[in-house]
């Protein structure tokens, strides 16, 4: 990934929280298939290994599994916030014309050694605590032991687990800092704009935030 300066995220709790906002990342390998890439649900334990580890479960059927078992490394991208950025927005447009439109964006990319875990208690490990981190937030949480418990054996023997500890982290913020203040508050306010059909308040919080740093 491509990092100016000006949008590089060096702390990793700020990486790992937009991970566990964005949990569903893109599996990408180039082994014996070639390349090939996998949207999954993970789970980061930052606390284990040098620079944390990335869990998650694939469909035994899913051909990316034969590849996860021999090669030696992987990319996960996890895509937070982003929105449309139009020239319109920037004040600087009435005095130079000289503004293009844009894409305002915060990414985390994670390099990684791939195993393939195929043991029974690690996969129910593994979806309780997935189910438990979504399911949390209701008011009735849904368990695996609502369902019955030979529909969870069957729905385990269909997948596989893979555990992917982290090598390498980087994150890109790119919110508009490359911009001068004028047109930095131009940004903000036209994705403050509910009548704007390019609005998008959470993206200016973004915005503001990366300014105030």
């Amino acid at each position: 990934m491509y990092v100016p300066a000006s949008f590089r995220e060096y702390r990793p709790e700020v990486m790992h929280g937009l991970i566990e906002a964005h949990p569903l990342g893109t599996l990408v390998t180039c082994g014996q298939s070639g390349l090939l890439a996998s949207p999954v649900p993970f789970l980061l334990d930052a606390a284990t290994g040098e620079h944390g580890v990335l869990r998650a479960h694939l469909a035994r059927a899913n051909p990316h599994c034969k590849d996860l078992a021999t090669t030696a490394e992987c990319l996960v991208i996890f895509q937070g916030a982003n929105g449309y950025v139009t020239p319109a927005w920037y004040p600087s447009k009435a005095d130079t014309h000289k503004v293009v439109p844009t894409w305002n964006y915060a990414a985390v990319h994670v390099r990684g050694r791939p195993v393939v875990m195929d043991d029974e208690d690690w996969l129910e490990r593994q979806l309780t605590e997935l189910t438990r981190r979504q399911e949390g937030r209701r008011p009735a949480p849904w368990a695996l032991k609502d369902a019955p418990a030979e529909f969870i054996a069957a729905q385990k023997k269909a997948i596989i687990g893979v555990e992917i500890a982290i090598v390498q982290i980087e994150g890109k913020w790119k919110m508009s800092q490359n911009k001068e203040a004028a047109d930095r508050r131009g940004v903000i306010q036209g994705l403050r704009d509910e009548d704007d059909p390019h609005g998008n308040p959470t993206v200016a919080d973004l915005v503001e935030g990366r300014g105030n740093q």
